[in-house]
């Protein structure tokens, strides 16, 4: 392909008259692919060589020729780590060794966190709380979550999740990002980067998080950012209130049309910015604020659920109305989902439990049990579970130890990367199926080890996308979400 930049033949006068009357301030100033552009743009990350490129996204879609199972996600995200003991990793010879300090033979010189590395005795303490089968599958679930118990055979149960990561922010960081240092593009970015949107009237990834949770870990909007990726695909965060968008309604006195003119200008000023410095940060901005203008109808439209018959709130449960809450970002995941919103991801905070951990884990299992049940049992019956993957976890499992103090009624557990459990459901996903086996203590993997790594793979695969294959170049490398980690788990697999 020709240089669009390269001249051939003799120089014109006028251009000749140029070089003359500039300096060499002027010429680096003022020449947009000159040695001063050139070198800004390279301490810029290279995004004007990148825009100079054909679509990376084109490019991309073109090597992913898979057929998706999954149209659409949600992600269940349980901030904090919940425990593995007391959800869905059934161990009931802990019951006999309450009180014992744990074998070396199955710590194997693991590292402890800060927290309980200088406790003299790691005493081993089973949960308090009974599991019973259920389902035609059979699968042991807590008491403690006895709607999700009833769905158990839609749902594909992992219980052999590790990560190299032992404290919440690396943990998290890394769960939403694929490394544990922060600035990589997020999961819901990736897939709206591969992907793009399905409905031109509202974001492709969104993210909420709900406002009845406690806020003992903190969570940061680079978990759903973009990084590196183009601004467009960054999730968008709704929330509660008045304005479910920030800065998104027009200032009062200023209408439509006023805002539609406003939008024009920008648009042909931006054009102009665009074809002076090729610069794809200078699309995104325009396209973001044609989503803006798009959003200001289609938000208030799909936060509204006044329109929804009571059964569906009785379905939910009775926090479903209070706007923000767990049970109400469910019911609006539900609303998103069914206008083909691409990527949907709940935060839902408050599993860190150092201590008192069977009162909070009744709190917390109370909050998110009901409507994470109803949110799969009304995919199901509108028929849009057969093309949505759901998928429920946090970063890392707990302890079978006690951190400090050891009592039945009040006991907690550290964090624990080297074995937890997810669950995934719905599109592609092996129904009313368990995976992996840990050992008696929940401790250590015995079978089927799963990285963070290898479900992001599999999230992916089910939505047609190879993760190898999805790649952005950025300062001189192809980056991934799975770096150069992961496979798919085809075990997992309908």
């Amino acid at each position: 392909m020709a240089d669009p930049h390269k001249h051939v033949g003799p120089i014109p006068p006028d251009l000749e008259a140029m070089a003359r009357s500039w300096d060499r301030r002027d010429f680096l100033s003022r020449t947009a692919m000159g040695l001063g552009a050139f070198a800004l743009e390279q301490l810029m990350g290279g995004s004007a060589a990148q825009a100079a490129q054909p679509s990376e996204a084109a490019w991309m879609q073109q090597l992913t020729a898979m057929a998706p199972k999954a149209r659409r996600v949600v992600f269940l995200f349980m901030a904090g780590g919940p425990s593995q003991f007391e959800t869905f990793d059934y161990k009931p010879r802990l019951q006999s060794r309450y009180g014992q300090q744990l074998p070396d033979s199955v710590r194997k010189g693991q590292r402890l966190t800060g927290m309980s590395a200088n406790q003299a005795v790691l005493p081993v303490v089973p949960s308090a709380y009974a599991f019973h089968r259920h389902g035609r599958s059979g699968t042991w679930v807590s008491d403690l979550l006895p709607h999700t118990a009833k769905m158990v055979d839609e749902l594909c149960i992992v219980r052999s999740v590790f990560t190299e990561q032992i404290n919440h922010d690396p943990a998290i960081t890394f769960f939403q990002t694929g490394h544990q240092l922060s600035g990589r593009p997020s999961m819901g970015a990736w897939v709206s980067y591969g992907l793009g949107s399905e409905n031109r009237n509202l974001p492709a990834f969104i993210v909420m998080v709900s406002k009845d949770a406690p806020k003992d870990q903190p969570l940061y909007a680079r978990l759903w950012g973009n990084g590196f990726l183009p601004s467009e695909h960054q999730g968008v965060q709704f929330r509660s209130g008045a304005d479910p968008v920030l800065f998104l309604k027009d200032p009062e006195g200023y209408g439509k049309s006023e805002r539609r003119e406003m939008l024009d200008h920008l648009l042909r000023l931006n054009e102009m910015q665009n074809q002076q410095w090729a610069d794809p940060e200078v699309e995104a901005r325009i396209s973001q604020y044609e989503m803006a203008f798009r959003m200001q109808t289609s938000v208030p439209d799909v936060m509204d659920t006044s329109d929804e018959p009571e059964e569906v709130f009785e379905l939910y449960g009775a926090a479903s109305r209070d706007k923000g809450s767990y049970a109400a970002n469910c019911l609006l995941a539900r609303r998103l989902l069914e206008k083909d919103v691409r990527f949907v991801q709940l935060y839902h905070q408050g599993w860190d439990h150092h201590d008192g951990l069977p009162k909070n884990m009744e709190r917390q299992c109370q909050q998110i049990d009901q409507p994470t049940a109803a949110l799969l049992a009304d995919l199901r019956r509108r028929g849009l579970l057969e093309d949505t993957l759901v998928v429920w976890g946090g970063e890392f499992g707990r302890t079978v130890y006690s951190q400090g103090r050891l009592s039945k009624e009040a006991y907690g557990r550290d964090h624990h990367p080297r074995c937890f459990t997810m669950w995934m459901a719905g599109a592609g996903v092996k129904k009313g199926s368990s995976f992996g086996l840990t050992d008696d203590f929940s401790y250590n993997i015995l079978q089927d080890p799963v990285s963070v790594h290898d479900i992001q793979a599999t999230m992916l695969h089910l939505m047609g996308i190879d993760h190898e294959q999805l790649t952005y170049r950025f300062q001189g490398r192809r980056f991934r979400l799975t770096d150069v980690h992961g496979q798919v788990v085809r075990q997992l697999l309908a």
